[in-house]
């Protein structure tokens, strides 16, 4: 792809200097990589038959199950900043769906976990492994400084996009 090509593909008008373009191409190429994640996640939801909201609330409570964590509705709430109403809604969805349980509370007799049921550990790990598996084959294939500048400069890019501008004067 030549100088050109790139700046035109990038929709925006940057000077035509090298480090411009080098930068405007590795954005690029950030934005398809964003564009098949989410058309990745959107097979996902629609082959699990789930909105983004539970597939969230079910990925939080199954990497809460492997590290040994309890999650009660307060806590899942917090995680997807959501009020208690639509985590009882969400809760409730997702017991008749059959990919999650309510249990009582090991210690508080008056509470209640959220545990995800085996069968949807299994049908995540059918659903995503293999496409797992192929982007962890890939992030391992790169040797330790090449892995170091990319987790580096992933991490400042989402430093970048986290930061809230003041909203401009009018």
């Amino acid at each position: 792809m030549s100088t050109q090509e790139i700046t035109e593909a990038s929709g925006y008008w940057f000077p035509d200097d090298d480090a411009t373009q080098r930068g405007v191409a590795v954005l690029n190429a950030l934005r398809r990589y964003r564009a098949a994640e989410t058309a990745m996640r959107r097979r996902t939801r629609d082959s699990m038959g789930m909105g983004e909201t539970d597939l969230l609330a079910v990925r939080y409570l199954l990497q809460a199950q492997r590290a040994g964590r309890i999650v009660k509705p307060k806590d899942l709430a917090a995680y997807l900043k959501i009020s208690s109403a639509s985590t009882t809604i969400l809760i409730d969805r997702l017991v008749k769906s059959n990919h999650v349980r309510r249990d009582p509370h090991p210690t508080d007799r008056r509470a209640l976990v959220i545990t995800p049921t085996t069968e949807t550990d299994d049908e995540v790990r059918a659903t995503l492994g293999v496409m797992h598996r192929r982007m962890m084959s890939i992030a391992e294939g790169l040797s330790a400084d090449d892995a170091r500048v990319v987790a580096t400069f992933l991490e400042r890019m989402r430093d970048a996009v986290d930061q809230v501008d003041p909203a401009p004067e009018h």
